[in-house]
């Protein structure tokens, strides 16, 4: 299954919503399913697994980790730990879109609506059809041209290769990070009309796009634009495979300009008053320095943290990570992950600080190179961290994706559908605007709005993987709480204040 060289395509999340456009859903009590939820939150969500070594037999494992089944009378249940015989399915597509779920050791198919839901109908009717929500992070990669989106590349980099899908009444628009949408003609349009609307089809793990006409998706031409080809049937060329988007940066560090802006910084017991920002970390050859005037590729990094260890690599485009080498050096040399190559990352409001596998700090020398020799933080062991592929915001919390709230100025973090906010870089921080213009800032008492005239400094803190800790002028974590309202009172970074992005 092919990768960008940094992990594992994603696993396959979704709702399945019904002719009566309600969500199946598993319940905790008494592990039931029905199917009378009208928004895909946590117990509505199911992961598709496949064993390679039945074909196309697929697994629906629900939020309690159990999966779905049918007895040979149609019964339907969601308690068995393990994939049993009676939880295999064939998902048999339909022309438009719509999934029918076949038993396969039974051959009938499943459906139903609220409590009365079976899998005993020997032919797919309008009650046994699904459609698949995704319920992925919704932006991936792909590489974009001018007019054009293009794969031709094995590593999406820069802001070019961000791609959100949009659901937009069951079918998915593939848009730019530029607003654009992509027309079933192969060219980028301003509106979502109904050539830029594809159905999904799952085949062997991976999706295939089916256009308005019946045509798939797939790379053509010596440009590997994007465009439906002539294939009514999905080959190997029309497969893709969906895959996290990885942060990617540019450092600053401190032997440039004089910076005036204040900002505390605790641990270290320093002002940032007067400290020196303005040369970028790059690769004038193998060695990781700070004399570079540029932004170019050259000097713009992919951080991928660990899951387990929440320890940071950086790589850069011809994929080679930083390394700790012999007396503290940092080159760019490794071609794997290692001891080496991890390092952990010390936020401080508008900088933040990287200690190497050696337990120093990285310190930025006086003829500009790296070096990880530092015993504590102190003005050359401050760099100051710039996301370069994310101009547009979207951000999924525990309880559901974050949108402006329908009757006031404040934000909702408990939604199924999202807004897209712009997010601008200012010294350090950033500035997060939403419609109309306006933007984010805390209130008197903490919360959230969205309609500020003047933008307001927020602080991003990179904290595990794929996730992001946002802070507010006030030094809080922001965070949903119980009715969903977001505020800016976390003190610590746990579940209810990190966010994919």
């Amino acid at each position: 299954m092919p990768t960008n060289g940094t992990g594992k395509a994603l696993t396959l999340t979704f709702g399945l919503i019904n002719h009566q456009q309600r969500y199946l859903t598993a319940e905790a009590f008494g592990f039931k399913v029905s199917a009378a939820a009208p928004s895909l939150k946590r117990k509505q969500t199911w992961t598709l697994e496949q064993d390679e070594r039945q074909g196309q037999v697929v697994f629906l494992r629900s939020h309690l980790g159990r999966y779905l089944a049918s007895d040979q009378d149609g019964r339907v249940s969601c308690e068995d730990e393990q994939p049993g015989r009676d939880c295999g399915f064939l998902i048999v597509a339909q022309s438009d879109g719509r999934w029918a779920l076949q038993s396969q050791p039974h051959l009938r198919f499943f459906g139903g609506s609220g409590d009365f839901l079976s899998c005993f109908a020997q032919t797919a009717g309008e009650a046994e059809l699904w459609a698949a929500h995704l319920a992925l992070h919704p932006q991936a990669n792909l590489l974009s041209g001018e007019g054009e989106v293009s794969v031709d590349g094995v590593v999406p980099w820069g802001v070019s290769s961000l791609l959100t899908l949009a659901y937009l009444g069951g079918r998915y628009c593939l848009k730019t990070c530029d607003g654009r949408f992509l027309n079933h003609d192969g060219r980028l349009a301003r509106e979502s009309g109904r050539g830029a609307g594809y159905t999904l089809e799952l085949r062997c793990g991976r999706l295939a796009f089916k256009d308005c006409e019946g045509k798939y998706l797939a790379p053509t031409g010596p440009t590997g634009a994007c465009a439906p080809g002539r294939c009514s049937k999905p080959g190997k060329d029309e497969l893709f495979d969906l895959e996290e988007s990885h942060p990617q940066v540019v450092f600053l560090a401190a032997n440039g300009q004089i910076c005036l802006h204040p900002a505390s910084l605790p641990r270290a017991g320093l002002l940032e008053l007067g400290l020196q920002v303005g040369k970028r970390v790059g690769l004038p050859g193998v060695n990781i320095s700070a004399n570079q005037e540029d932004e170019t590729d050259m000097e713009t990094f992919q951080m991928e943290i660990d899951r387990e260890s929440r320890k940071c690599t950086f790589r850069s485009r011809e994929g080679r990570y930083w390394t700790l080498v012999s007396h503290g050096g940092i080159q760019s040399t490794a071609t794997e992950v290692a001891v080496n190559t991890m390092f952990d990352l010390e936020w401080f409001g508008r900088r933040m600080a990287l200690r190497a596998s050696n337990g120093k700090y990285v310190c930025t020398k006086k003829n500009g190179q790296l070096a990880a020799v530092s015993e504590s933080v102190g003005e050359n062991e401050q760099l100051m961290l710039k996301l370069i592929n994310r101009p547009i915001l979207i951000l999924r919390g525990e309880n559901g994706f974050v949108c402006h709230h329908k009757s006031s100025n404040t934000l909702d973090a408990s939604r199924s559908v999202y807004d897209i906010f712009s997010l601008h870089f200012s010294d350090g921080a950033y500035h997060i605007q939403g419609a109309a213009g306006r933007f984010w800032y805390v209130s008197s008492s903490g919360l959230v709005c969205s309609d500020g005239e003047r933008p307001e400094e927020f602080f991003l803190e990179f904290l595990g993987h794929g996730r992001v800790g946002i802070k507010g002028k006030n030094g809080c974590y922001l965070r949903g709480d119980q009715g969903g309202a977001l505020k800016s009172d976390g003190h610590t970074a746990n579940a209810s204040s990190l966010w994919e992005y």
